[in-house]
């Protein structure tokens, strides 16, 4: 647990790589993925860094495999998910990769768009069939009509505009071709009031659909004849029919010309059929050779890319022989990485050895966690907050179990939490088979992704459903009840008469529930009464106990970074403050139920008038009955604790505000002094850490943040005054130069003050905000009750004999709809982001910092995106 108690130790290191071993090192590197390298080109243009041309190859290569794979797709071939995960090939191999892509995108396109000419050739032969057998069809069905219709359209047509009488009579022309469906009705519109209505249009649709020859996609046409009277609107029809790409194509007068040109067509066809499918078998055997290799292929590109991309971040020595590299790797690491290196040499072939060693640094080191496919999720949501400060308290650890008690707080209700607590168990069974199918939805990817948060959620809610003895608002009678009625039978067999159980008689010798609320509360009129105090005074010792916590959580922060001033004058007087005010109102509540039993209960001291005359200064009861009065004491000696109490949160307060400003202060005019003692002209003093008044701290401490940086790559210095230990912590004496120069009294009073008030008003702040805990409980309770009694239990009260089994059906069809879509899903999402908020801003504020940034190392793995399928593996 250490690795995610706290972030893991993190050291920054130079590496010297001659150039011929520097791919393999990196790919190796890569393939171990615990090093982030710095980019020490950040001011060169991505243009004119070294390895630009390699980049700029492995970029066509990924893009001729996008096209090969997106024919394997449109082929619909499967892509294999998962397999072998090749290392990165030598750049030797970039030739052969190269050809070997090249000859076969090359051979595709080639096949493409030979099948795209005959798919269209095909397509056109098959047009002009259909108006061969439509307009024979056409002609020979309606002979007798067509002769009367192209008598009469010769007479029309022969007449002028002007109505003169018929002159000779003239032949028709007609124009035959293939129009899309949809565009049938506009074409026939626009041949209408262009031609004035002197052309005769007749349509019949073609069944089969066809092929479009580019996309593949279905088109649905119409073979359409016209009929017209000379050139010009001939012409005319022709202009109509290239506008609305309408194909026209010849058609002989004679029958006999048809039938024979319809054979001709038939036999074209058929020979293109054959060429098309041997097309189609040799495109497919290209595909289906490509298709086992593709996803190798892709890793081993997408590889290549990466190291020359990482290459370009590194800098060229002065004789150009080496590559010089920066980068943090956790300390633990350091054996694993010189392993990787020599790996790597010996894949090179190099005979010179990789030079690496850490170095001595004033930049704040990244922060790292060891997480898994558990831990993962809850590191997750600690991250949504705020990365980690470097080698603080991770929250992590601890929201694993807070996270889903404080939502099974708010979500108690044994039913709702099984099916919850299966619906994850299901996700986690079956996570191989899920993977697998890499679904794209967002919505479902984010449920996956937290299956054992919700899993945890589901059963820590059956827990606290338990403990409410509430299950779909019902309650379980397992141990019988504690109440028991000892009116007489007579008085019980009166009608319309009301009784009630008193506490203080009808409770059966003494001895509660054995295991949560007695189900009798469930039947109670004050149910509601007695949940609220129950609840709320629950909520209040949750949330004032995970406050403490978190205030307990701070000193582990305080004594890693050896600060005892923030242990005397931060920790303390905040302990003290919280335990004075609230812990005391805990101790209250568990004294009450202690001290005052069911007989008692009338005459017991009220909590919120006794904790309002606690700042009151009020002890003496005005009026009423001297010894049944809600504001007496509950104890002697009752004023001289709570004024003591008082006293010492209010006397916190100046000791949080004052006290660290000016010991900083303090401190700083001291290490002047003593600068000025020892010279502040030299550059070599040093000042040892036990003059200065402080320990040495860690890298990556708040007090290295102020000291300047000297280096230009990377804001580095040279590694000789630093020593690292077999444990890899820091022990060298930090340089005077410069030292807190920069110290602002003001800002830092400012920020002080700050503290103390958001601190001081944040206890009490949060203690209502945790009674949060107490609202949602109650209105889930209420919720599933309400809905219960006005859906499923109308079908339960109901006395039919056969039909109201399908009434209840129905009901119950309705109601667990709704108990899913509401109080499931709607509830459970309020419920999340309300112990969201808890976690982030109640809980973590007290020792949270989070203003770090995430270990991001060279890793093939999140390059590739690769993680997921090792799972499945």
């Amino acid at each position: 647990m250490g690795t995610i108690f706290r972030s893991e130790e993190m050291s920054l290191c130079q590496l010297f790589l001659q150039s011929e071993a520097a791919y393999a090192c990196v790919s190796e590197l890569g393939e171990l993925g615990l090093m982030q390298f710095k980019d020490l080109n950040h001011g060169v243009n991505a243009f004119q860094r070294k390895f630009v041309n390699e980049v700029r190859r492995c970029e066509e290569m990924e893009r001729k495999l996008r096209y090969i794979e997106k024919e394997i797709k449109k082929e619909k071939l499967k892509i294999p998910d998962y397999g072998e995960n090749p290392k990165a090939p030598a750049p030797k191999e970039m030739v052969d990769l190269e050809a070997t892509y090249e000859k076969i995108e090359g051979e595709l396109r080639e096949v493409n768009t030979n099948a795209e000419a005959l798919k269209r050739n095909f397509l056109e032969l098959t047009e002009l069939r259909e108006v061969l057998i439509k307009t024979q069809n056409f002609f020979s069905a309606h002979r007798h009509e067509m002769g009367s219709l192209v008598h009469d359209a010769q007479q029309a047509l022969s007449q002028d505009e002007v109505g003169f009488a018929p002159q000779q009579s003239v032949q028709l022309g007609f124009l035959a071709g293939c129009i899309p469906r949809e565009k049938l009705p506009a074409f026939e519109r626009m041949l209408w009031f262009a031609c004035r209505g002197n052309v005769f249009l007749r349509y019949e649709e073609i069944q089969q659909p066809m092929e479009d020859p580019v996309t593949g996609d279905p088109v649905f046409k119409s073979v359409f004849i016209i009929f017209f009277q000379g050139e010009q609107l001939k012409a005319r029809v022709k202009k109509i029919c290239e506008g609305f790409k309408a194909a026209l194509y010849p058609c002989p007068d004679s029958p006999q010309e048809r039938e024979e040109m319809l054979k001709g067509v038939s036999t074209r066809l058929e020979d293109l059929k054959m060429v098309l499918n041997q097309t189609q078998d040799h495109r497919h055997r290209v595909l289906v050779g490509a298709q086992k290799e593709i996803r190798t292929w892709i890793i081993k590109v997408e590889k290549i890319k990466a190291i020359y991309h990482t290459l370009n971040m590194f800098n060229f020595d002065v004789s150009h022989n080496s590559l010089i590299a920066e980068g943090w790797c956790p300390v633990r690491a350091l054996e694993d990485v010189q392993m990787a290196l020599k790996q790597g040499e010996k894949t090179s072939g190099s005979t010179i050895p990789t030079i690496i060693h850490p170095m001595k640094t004033r930049e704040t080191p990244p922060t790292f966690f060891r997480t898994n496919k558990f831990t993962k999720g809850f590191q997750n949501i600690v991250d949504a907050y705020g990365i980690a400060s470097y080698r603080e308290v991770n929250p992590a650890p601890y929201a694993i179990i807070t996270f889903p008690f404080l939502f099974a707080v708010m979500f108690g209700d044994a039913g709702h939490g099984s099916i919850m607590f299966m619906f994850g168990l299901w996700m986690i069974i079956s996570e191989k088979k899920l993977l697998a199918q890499k679904s794209d939805n967002e919505i479902w990817n984010t449920f996956f992704g937290g299956r054992y948060i919700i899993t945890l959620m589901g059963l820590f809610s059956t827990y606290t459903g338990v403990i409410y003895n509430d299950a779909f608002s019902k309650s379980f009678n397992i141990f019988g009840s504690a109440w028991r009625p000892h009116y007489e039978e007579s008085l019980l067999e009166v009608p319309d008469i009301e009784l009630t159980l008193d506490p203080a008689l009808f409770f059966r010798n003494s001895t509660p529930y054995p295991l949560g609320i007695d189900p009798i509360w469930q039947l109670s009129d004050n149910k509601i009464t007695f949940l609220n105090s129950f609840k709320m005074k629950t909520a209040v010792i949750l949330g004032i106990s995970q406050m403490l916590f978190g205030i307990i959580l701070g000193i582990f922060n305080h004594i890693h970074f050896r600060s005892v001033l923030n242990i005397l004058v931060e920790f303390i007087p905040e302990v003290i403050f919280l335990l004075s005010l609230f812990g005391y109102l805990v101790s209250l509540v568990y004294f009450k139920w202690i001290t005052f039993d069911v007989s008692q209960a009338s005459c017991a001291p009220a909590l919120l008038i006794q904790y309002i005359n606690m700042f009151m200064f009020k002890y003496t009861a005005d009026g009423g009955d001297q010894k049944c009065n809600p504001q007496l004491p509950f104890y002697t000696g009752q004023q001289t604790v709570q004024t003591i109490l008082l006293v010492a949160a209010l006397a916190c307060v100046p000791v949080m505000l004052l006290v660290k400003p000016f010991v900083l202060r303090s401190r700083h005019n001291k290490k002047l002094r003593m600068r000025g003692r020892l010279g502040a002209h030299s550059t070599d003093a040093l000042i040892p850490n036990e003059i200065i008044g402080e320990n040495p701290m860690p890298a990556g401490a708040d007090n290295t943040e102020e000291l300047p940086s000297t280096s230009q790559a990377g804001d580095s210095v040279p590694a000789k005054d630093i020593s690292v230990n077999t444990e890899g912590t820091t022990t060298s004496l930090l340089p005077d130069d410069d030292f807190e120069d920069d110290f602002e009294f003001g800002e830092i009073f400012i920020h002080q003050v700050i503290h103390t008030i958001e601190f001081c008003l944040g206890c009490i702040s949060h203690t209502a905000s945790y009674l949060r805990l107490w609202a949602l409980s109650l209105a889930h309770a209420q919720l599933s009750e309400v809905l219960w009694q006005m859906v499923f239990s109308l079908g339960l009260s109901m006395d039919i004999p056969w039909f109201g089994s399908v009434i209840v059906f129905v009901l119950w069809m309705f109601w667990a709809n709704l108990t899913i879509a509401v109080l499931l899903v709607m509830e459970g999402l309020s419920a999340f982001l309300h112990t969201l908020r808890l976690h982030w801003v109640e809980f973590q504020s007290k020792f949270y910092v989070g203003d770090g940034y995430s270990f991001n190392p060279f890793s093939f793995k999140f390059v590739l995106d690769i993680e997921s399928l090792e799972d499945i593996k």
